[in-house]
Formats: C-alpha cells, sequence, structure tokens
C-alpha cells in the first residue's frame, strides 16, 4: 500500500511538473524570451538600478573631466588664446567621438532571434522529453530541416544548438545572456559598464568606444601634461581648487588609458582572428569537429566583416558590419546542404558569401 502510494504521488508530482513546465515554455514562446527576469517588482526596480550605476559612474567622470579641462585648464589657467583654441577643437572632437561610440553601444539592441528559429511547446517538449541523445539529435536536424534553418556549429556531442529557455534553435555565434534573460546573435560578452550586452549589432560601436575612448584619455592627458608638471614642482601658481583639477584630472586619464589600452589590444587580437570573446576560449564546434579558426577570413576579411569596406565608414559610430548575423562566411564547409562548393573529393572547400571577401583566399 505504501509503495503504491508513493507511486501515486511521484506520477502526480510529474503530472504537475509536467503543466507548470509547457506553461512555462508557451509563456516563453509569447514573451519571445526577451527581458525575462526572476526578480518583480520592488526587487526588480532596485536591480535594473543598480545595473546602471557603472553607466552613471561613467557619465559622472566625463562630465567632470569636461569641467576640469574646458574650465580649470583651458579657461582658467591657458594663457595663450591660440593655444587654447585649439586645445578645445581637438577636445570637443575627441569626446564628441567617444560619447557618440559609447552611447550607441549602450542603446543598440545587441541582436534579437528571429521568430522563425523559434520552437513550438510540443517541438521544445519532445525533444526534452527525448529518451536517448541519439533521439533527441536527429529530432532537432529533423526540425531544422523542416524549418529550413542555415546553422552549421553543432554542440560538442555533435547536436544542433538550442536554447531550452527561450525555446529556439540558436543561430551560429549566437548565445544566451543570463543578465539581460534572452539569446543574442553573435554574443561577445555582456558588458556592465554599458549595461548591454556586446553583440552583432552594436560590437564595432563597442570597439570605437574603446578606440576613442583611448584617443580621449591619451590627448587629456598628454595636453594637461604640461601643466601638471608645473603645478606638482610648484613652479607655476593657481588656485587650490584648479590646481586639484588638473592634478587629479591628469591622473585619472592616465589610468584610464592603461586599461582601454590593454582591452583594445585584446578586442583588435579578436577581430584580426573573427572571434568573440566565448570563442577564444571555447572554440566553435562544426561538423567536423571543433575549429577555432572557423570563421577566419584573413585578416583583411575579418576586418571588413566587422567595419565595412568604406574607410569613411569604418572610422564613424555607424552600422557598416557585413552579413545579417545568422549566417557568417566560413574557412572551410563540409555541409551540402549550405550550397557551397567542395574541393580535394568533398573534403573542405572555401566559403565566399560577400563580394568584398571575394579575394580571400585559403
Amino acid at each position: 500500500i505504501h509503495f503504491y502510494k508513493r507511486k501515486y504521488s511521484y506520477r502526480k508530482c510529474n503530472i504537475v511538473h509536467h503543466i507548470i513546465y509547457s506553461k512555462t515554455v508557451k509563456y516563453n514562446l509569447q514573451m519571445g524570451c526577451m527581458d525575462i527576469s526572476p526578480y518583480r517588482g520592488l526587487c526588480g526596480f532596485c536591480v535594473s538600478v543598480f545595473k546602471w550605476l557603472p553607466v552613471v559612474v561613467i557619465s559622472g567622470i566625463v562630465s567632470w573631466s569636461y569641467y576640469a579641462y574646458v574650465v580649470h585648464l583651458c579657461i582658467l589657467t591657458v594663457e595663450s588664446d591660440i593655444e587654447k583654441v585649439g586645445l578645445l577643437i581637438g577636445y570637443h572632437i575627441a569626446v564628441t567621438l567617444f560619447l557618440l561610440s559609447y552611447w550607441r553601444t549602450v542603446w543598440t539592441r545587441p541582436g534579437d532571434i528571429p521568430k522563425r528559429f523559434s520552437l513550438t511547446a510540443d517541438e521544445l517538449d519532445s525533444v526534452e522529453g527525448s529518451e536517448s541523445d541519439e533521439q533527441q539529435r536527429q529530432m532537432l536536424e529533423q526540425i531544422v530541416i523542416d524549418k529550413d534553418l542555415p546553422v552549421a556549429m553543432r554542440t560538442i556531442q555533435g547536436a544542433v544548438r538550442y536554447c531550452e529557455k527561450c525555446a529556439h534553435i540558436k543561430p551560429d555565434r549566437a548565445h544566451h545572456c543570463s543578465v539581460c534573460g534572452s539569446c543574442v546573435l553573435k554574443m561577445d560578452h555582456h558588458c556592465p559598464w554599458v549595461n548591454n550586452c556586446v553583440a552583432f549589432n552594436n560590437y564595432k560601436f563597442f570597439i570605437l568606444f574603446l578606440l576613442y575612448g583611448l584617443l580621449y584619455c591619451l590627448y587629456v592627458a598628454l595636453s594637461s601634461l604640461k601643466y601638471f608638471l608645473r603645478f606638482w614642482t610648484g613652479s607655476m601658481d593657481g588656485h587650490g581648487h584648479g590646481k586639484f583639477h588638473i592634478l587629479f584630472l591628469f591622473f585619472v586619464s592616465a589610468m584610464f588609458s592603461i586599461s582601454l589600452c590593454s582591452l583594445l589590444g585584446y578586442h583588435i587580437h579578436l577581430v584580426l582572428n573573427n572571434r568573440t570573446t566565448l570563442e577564444e576560449f571555447r572554440a566553435p564546434v562544426f561538423r567536423r569537429g571543433p575549429d577555432k579558426e572557423g570563421f577566419s577570413l584573413g585578416k583583411r576579411g575579418n576586418l571588413a566583416e566587422v567595419f565595412g569596406d568604406t574607410w569613411w565608414r569604418m572610422i564613424l559610430p555607424v552600422f557598416s558590419s557585413f552579413g545579417d548575423g545568422l549566417t557568417f562566411p566560413q574557412r572551410f564547409s563540409e555541409d551540402p546542404e549550405l550550397g557551397h562548393t567542395r574541393q580535394d573529393g568533398g573534403t573542405v572547400a572555401l566559403v565566399e558569401q560577400h563580394p568584398a571577401l571575394n579575394d580571400i583566399k585559403a
């Protein structure tokens, strides 16, 4: 009797769990898995405010540096009118490019997964309820074929990648961000300093933010160095508050220059090798196995994929990246259904998907 009671109780719990799970899946499908967070009400509001604190800190530092440089350095300290005008023009060019890149990184949506990659509640329930890994793998392959989804990446077990939280097939290079609560296209990382995911749509803006941030800090540090040394050695008289602002301005800009230089250098390395931060630590897996250089098209092709092929658009915070964030050119292809040619007995072939990359050789 106790055995059957336990069995009935266990079965009842499974039924309740299945109902709750199905309702959760349907809710996630309706919401598109966007902005799903375990925090609600006052707690959720506090978490949202806390996430914006780094952005407020950056904005406060830039606002103070503007006041210190323009007012205390250029207007109150620099005596030569020609030098004063030159410093102000150069400063406003640098700070404008820096702020445009920064705010575009903050406010640009990183990249949403299209609805055609979504799994229905029944499809997800069938996949999750597979009796074996092989059955799940075959089921996912069939879903990809039926929906005609262009996916080349696989899990380490060789199965099609999918997200059970967002209930959809993952496009190539897409990953789930636990902070944003959604999957994003070509995810690089979640940056708290911009309160946003750095991904396909804003990766170029993030690189320009680092570049112009470094140039801004170097410009401020080098142009204030002469007056910093004069105040530091006592060879130049100055008011207490003005002297403090200039001394602190140099120290802050110099320290930020060091950190931005290292971070920019790392991401330039990633761009030239066509990798994301996630792919740098874990190589993307294809049907042929893991390949860290799978998306590399050569230095020139990799640079063009992020920044475009027009020089004036490359240096401005406007979107000029190639592609749609769903499919990416690969060095080699072992997937005949993708429509690419094959060489050397059907082993590998160079993929050329954009006119600007046609001169890239394997």
